[in-house]
Parts: structure tokens; C-alpha cells; sequence
């Protein structure tokens, strides 16, 4: 026990977490099993290090344990936490909980023998923890914790403090809000960088961020979903070209026959492939009004701008980019259908969009609203597209 809590007052100590992430006053921290799935590499680390950090400090009620300690091949995940508990133990931090083999049904157990004891773990974006588990669906209250947004990374770069806006307040008042903000900083300035390289906080890491990005990529084909999803490895080269397709031929309608074809295999299980490719989030799936998976999609677009440049930096499409960063920002709290009548998104069955670049004529319709790039501020339904990006 005492080499964990070695580890934790070392991880702990070195925490370098410059942006609070707003996930953390979302939580309801009273809840006993508390899961936070993310995308790899958008921070659950140290999103746990930094909670136990700012709530518990030196306190060894709390500690953080990792799945990857060789530790727990051997032991059960179900004697530790009483053990812990025994010694004072009261909020238990786990850390890529699916690493674990029994991970579900030792997590229930922890639940119903040590019912003093917090558990928060984390683990993959492509886990269906109340869907698909029957073992923690009625206990457990599960968490998103996405990549930087827009204005968290504006708040890093510039050492800001800038609040999110819900998506009426930017709606009904951007005139006011932009200005404001412009009193302080030029967003637009920034907002090519973040496209490219914002999104994942190792950003910051001095490293290749793309070759960092490609790597990242490959382990969430190779470990969240064939590890997760039980896939033989034999079929990891088809997924890879799979997406690797749908990356290149950019926001359209996926040929479900012809890439089935190219990559050896059936339709139906092509479907398959592009929903683990979307619970894994490296695509977003976007659907005519009232439509939704298993039908086929209206047009398949990167899960966020910083995936378009790794796989095809040569031509990556401004356009692509715009409309992908548009979606992203949306994607965590609201609806995003294929767009009609001059629109390029409907919004929550309501609000229709149009993400224009700057060369783009517009004609104006006072039922659509237009988003524009590098517009530092709008008027009426004339909106800058970074302002999108304080969603959250």
C-alpha cells in the first residue's frame, strides 16, 4: 500500500494542470461510483490528479491508482479497496479501470461491500457504461470529459480567465459578449493554432504534436476498440483503412457497398466499424432530421479539426476545417442534424446554420444564421465563428 501512496504524493506533487477543466464543477462528487470516460488523450489523468489535488492535498483518504500497475494481474481490484479502506481509505481514484480484465463485475462488488468508499474511475470514450453493463447501469453516474475547448485553450495561451456562454446567450446577445471579449483579447488571432493543434492538451508536451497525433490515433483503434470490443487483431488492418478512407474522401455520404469492398468485408459490417470509429470519437456522424444509426449517414466528418491535418496535411480542405470545428463545438450538449434550404446544419430541430469561409457570398435569410470565418464580431444573425467555440 505504501508504494501506491508513494506514487500518488509524487504524481500528485508534479500535477501540471494550467487550465481548470470545467468538467469539475459539473460533477455531483457526492455520488459513490463515479465514471468520466474520455477520448485518449484529452486529459482524464490528470483531470484525476488535479481533483485530488485541489479537494484532498496530502490527505491519504484519498489515493490514485493506475491499472497498468502489474500489481493488479495478480491481486483482486476487490480486496484492495476494502484493504484501503481498512486503513483510512475514503475516495479511491482509478485510472484506465478497463485495463483490468473483471474491471465491471469488481467494480460492483466494491460498490455493495465497501459501501463508505468513493470509487471515480476513468476509462475509454468507447465504454457503454450504461448501454451495454449490466453490472454498474443503476449505480454508476457517467461523465464526458472532451479536449480543450476553444476558449479553454484562448485561456491558456493568453492567461485569461474568459467564462463559457450557453448557445442562446450567443445567439441572442454575440454583440455584446464579442465585444467584451475583443476588449481583451483578438480570439480570431488564435483560432487557426487551436484548429490545428488545440484540442489535445498535449499540445503544450515539446513534442511532434502530429507524429504525437498519429499515435494517439492508432492507440484508440488498437487498444479502446479492439481491446474493448473484443475484435481479433487480424481485423485491426481493415479498420485503419476503413478510416483512413473515410478520412480522405472528406464530408460526404459514405459508399457503404464500395468501401465494404475495398476493405474485404460486408456492408453490414462496415456499419459496425463506423460506430466503434464514432464511439472512439476519430468521426462524427451526421443525419438528415429524424434519422440516426444503423441507417447510413448524411456525410462522416473528423471528430474534431486536429485529425484532419496528421492523415492528409497536403490537403486538407479550409471548408472541412470550418464546418468540423462548427460541429465539435456543438457536439457536447446539443443536436446536430444535415442542414436544408441554404443551411448547412439544423441545430436541436430548430436553428439552422450556415459556416461560411471567407470568400463565400451571402445572400441574406433571416431564418438561417451565418458563421463567419475571421470575423472578430457579427451583427443580427451575422455571427464570428470563434465565439462557437465558448460553448463550453
Amino acid at each position: 500500500m505504501e508504494s501506491f501512496y508513494r506514487t500518488h504524493t509524487y504524481l500528485v506533487e508534479h500535477t501540471d494542470a494550467p487550465v481548470r477543466r470545467a468538467l469539475m464543477d459539473e460533477i455531483d462528487w457526492n455520488d459513490r461510483l463515479i465514471g468520466i470516460k474520455g477520448t485518449r488523450g484529452v486529459g482524464k489523468t490528470t483531470f484525476l490528479l488535479q481533483y485530488a489535488k485541489e479537494k484532498f492535498g496530502s490527505d491519504r483518504s484519498c489515493l490514485y491508482i493506475n491499472m497498468n500497475n502489474f500489481y493488479f494481474s495478480g491481486n483482486s481490484l476487490v480486496t484492495f479497496a476494502a484493504d484501503f479502506y481498512r486503513h483510512g481509505g475514503r475516495v479511491l481514484l482509478i485510472d484506465q479501470v478497463f485495463k483490468h480484465p473483471d474491471w465491471s463485475p469488481e467494480l460492483r462488488q466494491c460498490y455493495e461491500r465497501v459501501p463508505g468508499l468513493k470509487i471515480v474511475f476513468t476509462g475509454s470514450s468507447v465504454m457503454r457504461l450504461k448501454e451495454e453493463n449490466s453490472d454498474l447501469r443503476d449505480v454508476v453516474k457517467s461523465y464526458n470529459l472532451r479536449g480543450f475547448s476553444f476558449r479553454e485553450y484562448l485561456n491558456l495561451q493568453a492567461g485569461l480567465s474568459l467564462p463559457a456562454y450557453s448557445l442562446e446567450e450567443i445567439l441572442t446577445a454575440h454583440e455584446p459578449i464579442a465585444q467584451d471579449i475583443l476588449s481583451q483579447v483578438n480570439p480570431v488571432t488564435y483560432l487557426g493554432d487551436y484548429i490545428h493543434h488545440g484540442f489535445y492538451p498535449f499540445f503544450r508536451e515539446k513534442r511532434n504534436f502530429s507524429e504525437n497525433l498519429l499515435k494517439t490515433m492508432n492507440m484508440m483503434i488498437e487498444v479502446d476498440i479492439l481491446l474493448l470490443k473484443q475484435i481479433e487483431l487480424k481485423y485491426l488492418p481493415k479498420i485503419k483503412k476503413l478510416f483512413y478512407l473515410l478520412a480522405v474522401n472528406g464530408h460526404k455520404a459514405p459508399n457503404v457497398s464500395k468501401l465494404a469492398e475495398e476493405i474485404q468485408t460486408s456492408r453490414a459490417t462496415v456499419m459496425n466499424y463506423i460506430k466503434y470509429l464514432t464511439d472512439a470519437r476519430l468521426i462524427n456522424l451526421i443525419y438528415p432530421q429524424g434519422e440516426e444509426f444503423p441507417k447510413k449517414p448524411a456525410k462522416i466528418m473528423m471528430h474534431n479539426a486536429n485529425l484532419l491535418y496528421p492523415i492528409y496535411p497536403v490537403a486538407v480542405d479550409e471548408q472541412e476545417a470550418l464546418e468540423t470545428f462548427f460541429v465539435n463545438a456543438l457536439w457536447k450538449d446539443h443536436r446536430v442534424n444535415k442542414g436544408g434550404n441554404g443551411s448547412t446544419y439544423l441545430v436541436d430541430d430548430s436553428l439552422s446554420f450556415r459556416i461560411c469561409s471567407e470568400n463565400v457570398r451571402i445572400r441574406n435569410n433571416p431564418d438561417v444564421y451565418h458563421v463567419h470565418h475571421r470575423w472578430e464580431r457579427g451583427k443580427n444573425n451575422q455571427l464570428p465563428l470563434w465565439l462557437f467555440g465558448f460553448l463550453y
